[in-house]
């Protein structure tokens, strides 16, 4: 069954625009995804990082999918390693090449070691509420409610479209 699914990109080292770009383009060449569309490309400013780093660029793609979630999921690592990024147990919130996480698959509720959808912190941060709802305006998250709802939750954070006035998606 092909489902609805968006997936948070971002990345803070080297060529992050270049990064994201190509991450959409790795999404679009993997068997039971269809990339249907993407954001514009955002910069924000690192959350909860302990070091001073870079500020990320971000994206969110909305994909349709065969793919069960945790098959999803190890798409996404996939990608996330072919483009450098070394995970490291127990570390949280350090700068990265690539950067991707489920947000949302449908209307579907998971909470598994290692898998949540929604994504745990996605209500939270203005580089995935403002790109989602740029894409997906009448998104309703489940167990949160519409997405427009979260916009005073993020309303502080400091975020803007990047100076490339492409989208994500070119």
């Amino acid at each position: 069954m092909k489902r609805r699914a968006y997936i948070g990109l971002g990345s803070n080292l080297g060529d992050r625009e270049g990064r994201l770009r190509a991450a959409i383009k790795a999404l679009g060449k993997i068997a039971g995804i269809s990339v249907a569309t993407a954001s514009a490309i955002y910069v924000s400013a690192p959350v909860g990082a302990s070091e001073p780093q870079p500020d990320y660029f971000n994206a969110v793609v909305a994909i349709d999918t065969t793919l069960a979630p945790r098959a999803l999921l190890d798409a996404l690592q996939r990608i996330e390693h072919d483009a450098g990024r070394a995970r490291v147990a127990g570390e949280r919130n350090t700068a990265r090449t690539l950067d991707l996480d489920i947000l949302l698959i449908a209307d579907v509720i998971i909470d598994e070691p290692g898998l949540h959808v929604p994504h745990p912190r996605l209500h939270d941060r203005a580089f995935v509420v403002l790109p989602l709802l740029e894409i997906a305006p009448d998104c309703v998250i489940p167990g949160l409610g519409p997405l427009r709802a979260l916009l005073p939750r993020v309303a502080g954070q400091s975020i803007r479209r990047a100076p490339s006035p492409a989208a994500a998606a070119a």
